[in-house]
């Protein structure tokens, strides 16, 4: 026991290979955000009447590509992330730590009146620097948070497609690994193509940058959400075919409930008269979009996105707990945040919030939460 904590602690360590891996990643997304072309997409209006526009693009086939040609040429092991997983952990973190302590001091000296910028100190020094100080700040016309948002889906397919690599290599590639794999890539690249619906998410636009994103775009999102992936690694799973089949259902039916509620709620946002499922919109008070999923459960996204983190635990089985880390932390999550939505919207759209519970009485599974 104590040897194998000495060998994780050990494993622990960062190293300057990892460090390098991770700030040639983060200089690829900065230099190739600025000059690559892709379209420019207006942000909501903001509280002072401005707005933030990205620049939404599909890098991650850009950067897979190279990858990929620096593989064949041997300049980069497709395994090096898979073999310095632990390393690339600590290092990420101590990075994210470093990052959010220049954002609160940054934040701190701003003069800005923008919303964007404008500093928000409530004087508990570990509130501010875990919640953040400013909504949207940005380093040399960087957006940094939509630059690290991008950094997290990014790094969790990276990290999917090493330990890929690395099961090749081993000989051990499995159906299950396959099925895993499949999965998580086809969500991450929709991510992409859709990445311009990320500009209306509460994140975006509610949420100040400080230690809770930065840890969780750059740690938790692509270290724990790999876990299957690590776990498979080291254990094998047969799959039956009736399983494989339900496994697909479970993906699809969550991707259609995720991606169908998002793009309403988007669309929502820019055309409030644009039909939803081929009808107009009911909207409450002119502002609560209560058709389509929307209609169905106040918060029905939610349950495509917990569908979604179930069908990508299922190719593991069920002889271990490990794999299902991620659903149930994610369902633990997402009715905190649900709760705290639900409290924010009581609070701003008083009666109308009242009339859309009527309307919709359920908040995530419909008949059941």
């Amino acid at each position: 026991m104590l040897m194998k904590l000495s060998s994780l602690l050990q494993a622990l360590i960062p190293s300057w290979n990892s460090a390098y891996l991770l700030l040639g990643f983060f200089a690829y997304l900065s230099i190739a955000g600025s000059i690559v072309l892709g379209k420019l997409v207006p942000g909501v209006v903001l509280a002072d009447g401005t707005r933030l526009h990205y620049r939404c693009l599909v890098l991650l086939l850009l950067l897979v590509a190279l990858l990929g040609i620096s593989a064949k040429m041997d300049f980069v092991s497709p395994t090096a992330i898979s073999e310095r997983g632990f390393e690339l952990l600590s290092t990420t973190f101590i990075f994210s730590f470093l990052v959010t302590l220049a954002l609160y001091f940054a934040g701190c000296k701003s003069q800005s009146k923008s919303s964007s910028l404008k500093p928000h100190i409530t004087g508990n020094l570990i509130h501010d620097w875990w919640f953040g100080i400013q909504l949207n700040p940005q380093y040399m016309g960087i957006d940094l948070k939509f630059l690290f948002v991008r950094a997290g889906m990014m790094g969790w397919l990276l990290i999917n497609l090493s330990i890929l690599a690395k099961s090749i290599q081993d000989g051990t590639l499995s159906k299950s690994m396959i099925l895993f794999q499949i999965f998580c890539a086809l969500y991450i690249l929709d991510y992409f193509v859709h990445e311009e619906y990320m500009t209306s998410t509460w994140d975006i636009i509610a949420e100040r940058l400080g230690f809770m994103l930065v840890f969780g775009d750059l740690v938790w999102i692509p270290f724990t959400f790999s876990i299957q992936g690590w776990w498979l690694l080291a254990n094998e799973v047969e799959l039956t075919t009736t399983t494989i089949i339900a496994n697909c259902l479970v993906f699809l039916i969550g991707y259609m409930v995720f991606r169908g509620a998002n793009k309403q709620k988007h669309v929502f946002k820019k055309n409030p008269k644009g039909p939803i499922w081929g009808k107009p919109p009911k909207v409450i008070g002119g502002k609560l979009l209560a058709s389509g999923y929307w209609g169905i459960a106040r918060h029905c996204n939610y349950l495509g996105d917990l569908l979604l983190a179930l069908s990508f635990s299922l190719p593991c089985g069920i002889s271990s707990p490990v794999p299902y880390f991620y659903p149930i932390y994610l369902l633990i999550l997402l009715i905190w945040r649900e709760r705290r939505d639900e409290s924010r919207c009581a609070k701003k759209y008083k009666e109308i919030w009242t009339e859309y519970r009527k309307l919709v009485p359920w908040r995530i599974l419909p008949f059941v939460y």
